[in-house]
């Protein structure tokens, strides 16, 4: 892997901590402004949605696997596998996704612009 390859697997590994944190500061650092997610039913959340989904939603462990980045100049997309364990307004829930996050540079640094969720089959 390339030194980028490295550092955006460093902004990952950071983006899932500030997950589990539910760290909004550095959450809202990692987000370009004009981010996206897209979660496994269709449904979209920029990036104060997103960061403010905290709230209500809290992670208790994550778990990435299956990791794998390419890089196109100035982006770069990881995929992989990514299990936890969460609470969504008091109710426990087990989540295990296939992710795809965007990641672009600018001026100042990498930043993620773009994640989509689909649920792993049983299979």
């Amino acid at each position: 892997m390339d030194a980028v390859a490295d550092d955006i697997l460093e902004l990952q590994r950071a983006f899932d901590d500030a997950e589990l944190r539910g760290d909004a500061e550095r959450l809202g650092g990692l987000l370009a402004d004009d981010f996206l997610s897209i979660g496994e039913q269709g449904y979209q959340l920029g990036k104060q949605g997103w960061i403010g989904r905290h709230g209500e939603f809290r992670y208790l462990s994550i778990e990435t696997t299956e990791v794998d980045v390419r890089r196109y100049d100035k982006t770069a997309i990881v995929r992989c596998v990514q299990r936890s364990r969460a609470t969504w307004r008091g109710e426990s829930m087990e989540l295990g996704v296939r992710l795809s996050q965007v990641w672009i540079w600018r001026p100042g640094g990498w930043q993620l612009a773009a994640i989509q969720f689909s649920t792993l089959g049983s299979g």
